[in-house]
């Protein structure tokens, strides 16, 4: 009895450190994700702030041209 009782203490332990690694490696995978997901929309905001100063330089060369004339 005492040997069935010890047997299911350490089924009981291992499947609570397999409980623990599949939330870890969860846990790491969503955050990976965010990463990822982070890193786009950082990537896109660049490209609308270049195309916004591209847009803004353009209109101010358009107006010195215009001025000179």
């Amino acid at each position: 009895m005492t040997r069935f009782l010890a047997l299911l203490l350490a089924a009981t332990l291992a499947a609570c450190g397999v409980e623990t690694a599949t939330t870890a490696a969860t846990s790491a995978e969503i955050k990976k994700r965010e990463l990822e997901a982070g890193q786009k929309n950082l990537e896109q905001a660049k490209q609308k702030i270049e195309a916004a100063t591209q847009s803004v330089q353009q209109g101010a060369a358009q107006a010195e041209e215009k001025s000179k004339d």
